[in-house]
């Protein structure tokens, strides 16, 4: 066998193989409305465990036919699944957009990197506050008329501008 041939094989497999995760988690969620054992009767057809139907079942839920990207993975939209609606269709984009396989993805979404139309990098930050730094965050941004983030990212600015000037 030629290689092309065998990796137009493998390539099939996996379009085979990808697909039926979306048509188990289709079958689950049709089989929900029917049969209340709809669970034991698929680990006895498939030989898939509970938690992987459980899976598939919730990912098919998260994305209605319309939604599922053709060109992405079942796997790329398990990575955004608990994402809300619009982030999910955010990051779906950029893969698609970027030719992200799944584990870039699920690498950006952690780190909170990702690339933009424009090329550069973007990196998404979380905050914690203790709730009385909050709420002294809170009054600051208030006294200065902006809500808590652009005073946040003001303040950030000011500080980095600051110790530029300073040679820093």
């Amino acid at each position: 066998m030629e290689i092309h041939s065998w990796q137009r094989i493998g390539n099939q497999i996996f379009v085979i193989s990808d697909a039926s995760a979306w048509w188990l988690g289709d079958w689950l969620i049709y089989g929900q409305e029917y049969y209340p054992d709809r669970y034991k009767t698929a680990i006895a057809k498939t030989s898939l465990d509970y938690q992987t139907l459980r899976n598939y079942a919730w990912v098919a839920r998260k994305f209605s036919a319309a939604r599922r990207r053709e060109k992405l993975s079942f796997q790329h939209h398990a990575e955004v699944a608990s994402l809300s609606e619009t982030e999910q269709e955010i990051w779906l984009t950029r893969a698609e957009q970027w030719k992200w396989s799944r584990n870039e993805l699920r690498r950006r979404i952690r780190s909170g990197i990702a690339a933009s139309d424009s090329g550069s990098m973007s990196t998404q930050v979380r905050l914690t506050l203790i709730s009385h730094k909050r709420d002294q965050w809170q009054k600051a941004a208030e006294d200065e008329g902006k809500d808590l983030l652009d005073w946040i990212v003001n303040t950030l600015d000011e500080a980095s501008e600051a110790r530029s000037s300073h040679g820093a």
